[in-house]
Formats: structure tokens, C-alpha cells, sequence
């Protein structure tokens, strides 16, 4: 059984840095294409960043420069490193996995960012 959890989530106040952590079981991590999504209140879910199997990294535009995706392959994580953190990056904040198509997400982890 795959799971994936998400740690790390909180209130922060807008320039506030965040760091998430995502741990994967069940699953080959390292074979496995790991990604960050988010869903704020009233909207769809979107792309964060990804990361494949072999490092290379993907984002969307507007976190490209404030968010840092990054695996570790020996402990079956995805970290989620953010910066310069707005108002409008309040969100659920998912984990997602991605192995031969097969796609498998986490909980989530709420992040608020309000003074």
C-alpha cells in the first residue's frame, strides 16, 4: 500500500520561509516521479513543482525562484522548500507520486500566509 505524508505545514507571515516534507512508502521512491501540488480555497488544484526520477526539476511559474523542490532518495523523501512566502500561496499543499503512470497523493498539509 502506497502512502505518502505530508509534514511541515503552518501559519507564516507573508516573506516567511517554510519547508515541507513529504515521506513515501510502498512505493519505488527512486524510480518514482515525486511532485507538489497545492489547492487554495475555491480553486482547482495546481502544479507546484516536480522532480523525476533522475533529478531534474520542473516549476510553476509563478514559484520558479521562491520554491526549492529537492529528493533524498535514501530516506523516501521530497522536500518542498519555500521562500518570500504571499498571501496567495495559502493552500492545502499535496504530495504527489508518480510511477509508470500510476499517480498516488497524500492528505495534505495546510500552509496560511497572513500578517
Amino acid at each position: 500500500q502506497v502512502q505518502l505524508v505530508e509534514s511541515g505545514g503552518g501559519l507564516v507571515q507573508p516573506g516567511d520561509s517554510l519547508r515541507l516534507s513529504c515521506t513515501a512508502s510502498g512505493i519505488i521512491f527512486s524510480r518514482s516521479a515525486m511532485g507538489w501540488y497545492r489547492q487554495a480555497p475555491g480553486k482547482q488544484r495546481e502544479l507546484v513543482a516536480i522532480i523525476a526520477s533522475g533529478g531534474f526539476t520542473n516549476y510553476a511559474d509563478s514559484m520558479k525562484g521562491r520554491f526549492a523542490i529537492s529528493r533524498d532518495n535514501a530516506k523516501n523523501t521530497v522536500d518542498l522548500q519555500m521562500s518570500s512566502l504571499k498571501p496567495e500561496d495559502t493552500a492545502v499543499y499535496y504530495c504527489n507520486a508518480n510511477r509508470d503512470g500510476r499517480v498516488y497523493w497524500g492528505k495534505g498539509t495546510q500552509v496560511t500566509v497572513s500578517s
